[in-house]
């Protein structure tokens, strides 16, 4: 079944005024099966970030369509998209967004608690995602008390908490080292394989990268190519970097 439907994505920034204008995407196409794990890749400057806000409804593209469990999320007003992104997506930062004056805790029931969620379910959920991603120990520790791994683990949890459609990861083990970010992608994997969510990842990383099951190459805004997993990571792993090899790089080269 397809969760995410996009269509005839284009997003150009500028051109007002005299101003140049840029083409971050050029009508892309993309679908996203239910328990899929997606990874989008390509070189700075491609499209992948732009791609990713548009898909979760941060950004507004010039023009297509973003359909979410056949739901059109472009025709939605700003307050119709804030709800439905907490109701049925979770989104993972680069920098983790936790709140520094809330313990760990607090920072994962934050969603629960704006959904007005009961506090038998809260208490029950919280103690679920903290169990799976192994952060028990953390729970009244602040942020800046805890590793970054922990944090972004933490970060995870708090976009699963709400029990999402889909969760969308932007460079998640970006500022994390190779144990942390190991770590953070085996929450991934988790998330696909025992809980069956839906995930959307950008990464520069091949080797955070090589946890998806299917990775989409962006270059110049478009489409470059997809690879597919054998089930075999480390096999997946160089096929990624060959194909990244193949792919070369900025958005200035042709």
């Amino acid at each position: 079944m397809s969760l995410l439907v996009a269509k005839n994505i284009t997003k150009i920034y500028g051109g007002q005024k005299n101003a140049s204008s840029m083409q971050a995407l050029n009508g892309i196409d993309l679908t996203i099966e239910e328990g899929e794990f997606v990874g989008i890749m390509g070189p700075s400057g491609s499209g992948k970030t732009t791609l990713l806000n548009i898909l979760s409804g941060i950004l507004k593209p010039n023009t297509g369509v973003v359909e979410i469990n056949g739901k059109s999320i472009l025709e939605l007003s700003s307050n119709e998209i804030a709800l439905f992104r907490r109701q049925s997506m979770g989104v993972v930062f680069q920098d983790f967004n936790l709140l520094d004056s809330l313990t760990i805790r607090e920072n994962i029931v934050l969603p629960m608690i704006l959904g007005k969620k009961g506090l038998v379910e809260i208490r029950a959920k919280t103690e679920e995602v903290m169990s799976l991603f192994d952060i028990e120990s953390i729970a009244e520790k602040y942020p800046y008390n805890v590793s970054g791994g922990q944090q972004q683990r933490a970060a995870v949890s708090r976009a699963l908490v709400n029990d999402p459609d889909i969760i969308f990861a932007d460079e998640p083990t970006g500022n994390l080292d190779s144990k942390s970010s190991k770590a953070v992608m085996e929450c991934f994997e988790k998330l696909t394989n025992v809980q069956k969510k839906t995930l959307m990842i950008v990464t520069h990383d091949p080797f955070a990268a090589s946890y998806c099951k299917r990775i989409v190459f962006i270059k110049d805004g478009s489409i470059n190519m997809e690879i597919v997993s054998n089930g075999d990571r480390r096999a997946f792993f160089n096929r990624i970097l060959d194909t990244l090899a193949v792919i070369g790089g900025d958005r200035s080269e042709s």
